[in-house]
């Protein structure tokens, strides 16, 4: 945020300050509140008139007391760390596949308009004029009033004009059922909103967890590559000394550019899951993306697991991919019902009103009009007879879509009872493993101490080192593992019974 002019002005005379301001001041507190010394500056500056008189060294006190707290608000907003809560809800908002579905759903609803419409009327109207040339016509004589007159022209014009109205009377229960048919499609589009936010959910959830390990998993990496460069350079003082064979010492230097590549390596990972979530969030042109950190204590990742049969009863009866399905069958039932109905007559009523007017006739335009005006009113039965089979076809066919709906709920059932079966046994699973990696990663730790300290005088080998850090850095990754992993599948089995996501 800046307070630039596009005018040059001198800057000294009489100039109104709320124009060069405004914008700052506007700008300004709507994030933060004055100081107490940036209003004392102003109001030095502004007099009864709102006219100024100012220097340079004026406009740079103003500025600056200003642009301090403005450029401290900039920096804060480029810092600003991404709760999961706050990412979520970000991309409720702005993800492209979300809005896409939400467009289908006024899609759908134009749908249930128009097939409501279908139950008035239809009225149209029509015309039709057209002009003729016959160059070799033959004169006409007319009698009218007993006096003979000769006419001959050569071109000629006629036109018609004509109202038309339709409507259906019956057609079987057709348009009835094709309207609760069309609120069906526009409830699973909905429905179907839900899936793709709740996908989307999942999806954001997943990647915040394995950024959150990954962060840890870089710290790790680098108090490993702190404490191989401390044990390389005690060792470069022991060859020095003559207590350790160089080529020990190139061991601990190929172990020290070992840990910088897997230090590089789980930044990288960092960065590539960063920005897998930042196109989920849909946000571009942001460098300085960073997450806040959580600090899962053990009574987070240790609480109990919810039963997944409870789980599974629960989301059943919400889910939408189950609601969804089971509008599907009510759906694929109306049209059984509607390709019955070809099997029935259908009434029609017809009503039309046209006239007509032509040149050559002593007639005016309006009498014309007038006098050829004709009216019809007219009911039309249709009854099937022999269709090729046609309907019958069409009832096979919305009877085999039914079957067809109802294995794809079974599907759909299955499949949930299958993801959330995973979520329990991954995180009963990854619960008993982070006990144990804590205990071990305490055993682990004591280990090493004690192997750096013997090693540091010369007791154990360089070998033995190498070994204790390599189970060390082993049994630290189990322990990140094994706690987000808990922490991952025990939110979505809560999010699978209806509450909101929450680390």
């Amino acid at each position: 945020m800046y307070c630039t002019s596009h005018h040059r002005t001198r800057l000294t005379g009489r100039l109104p300050f709320f124009y060069i301001f405004s914008n700052c001041l506007t700008t300004y507190m709507r994030n933060r509140q004055l100081t107490k010394s940036s209003l004392y500056s102003m109001k030095k500056l502004i007099n009864q008139n709102n006219m100024i008189t100012f220097t340079r060294q004026s406009i740079k006190t103003a500025l600056l007391s200003l642009s301090l707290p403005l450029i401290s608000f900039s920096v804060y907003a480029q810092t600003q760390q991404w709760t999961l809560k706050q990412c979520l809800d970000y991309a409720m908002e702005h993800n492209i596949s979300l809005q896409q579905s939400k467009i289908t759903e006024l899609q759908n609803e134009l749908t249930v308009l128009q097939s409501k419409a279908a139950l008035f009327p239809s009225l149209s109207f029509s015309t039709n004029q057209n002009t003729s040339w016959r160059p070799y016509s033959q004169s006409t004589i007319n009698l009218t009033n007993g006096t003979m007159t000769t006419t001959q022209s050569t071109v000629n014009y006629n036109g018609s004009y004509g109202l038309n109205a339709s409507m259906t009377v019956w057609n079987g229960g057709r348009n009835t059922k094709n309207i609760k048919q069309n609120k069906l499609t526009q409830e699973m589009s909905e429905l179907n909103t839900e899936k793709t936010a709740n996908s989307i959910q999942e999806q954001i959830t997943q990647l915040y967890v394995q950024i959150l390990y990954q962060t840890e998993a870089v710290e790790v990496n680098k108090e490993i590559l702190k404490a191989a460069e401390q044990q390389r350079d005690r060792a470069k003082e022991m060859v020095a000394v003559g207590s350790l064979a160089r080529v020990d010492l190139m061991q601990l230097e190929a172990q020290v550019s070992q840990d910088q590549y897997n230090v590089v390596n789980a930044k990288s990972q960092l960065e590539n899951y960063k920005f897998q979530l930042k196109q989920l969030l849909e946000l571009t042109g942001t460098d300085n993306f960073e997450i806040a950190s959580t600090q899962a204590s053990d009574q987070q990742v240790l609480v109990p697991i919810p039963d997944k049969r409870s789980v599974y009863a629960t989301a059943r009866q919400q889910r939408p991919e189950i609601r969804s399905s089971q509008v599907n069958i009510e759906s694929s039932e109306l049209a059984v019902k509607i390709a019955k109905a070809g099997y029935l007559p259908q009434v029609n009523l017809n009503a039309s009103a046209g006239t007509s007017n032509a040149s050559g006739m002593h007639n005016s335009f309006g009498n014309q009009i007038k006098t050829n005006l004709s009216n019809s009113l007219g009911v039309s039965i249709s009854v099937p007879i022999f269709d090729q089979q046609q309907n019958r076809t069409n009832v096979q066919k919305a009877k085999l879509t039914r079957l067809s709906s109802e294995l794809q709920l079974q599907d759909a059932e299955k499949t949930l009872y299958s993801t959330i079966e995973n979520y329990w046994l991954n995180a009963t699973t990854s619960q008993q493993q982070y006990v144990y990696a804590k205990t071990n990663v305490e055993s682990m730790s004591a280990s090493y101490d004690l192997v750096s300290e013997q090693f540091r005088l010369g007791l154990k080998n360089i070998i033995e080192l190498t070994t204790g850090k390599t189970n060390l850095m082993q049994a630290e990754q189990q322990l990140l593992q094994s706690k987000y992993n808990t922490l991952y599948n025990i939110a979505m089995l809560r999010f699978y019974q209806g509450e909101t996501i929450a680390l």
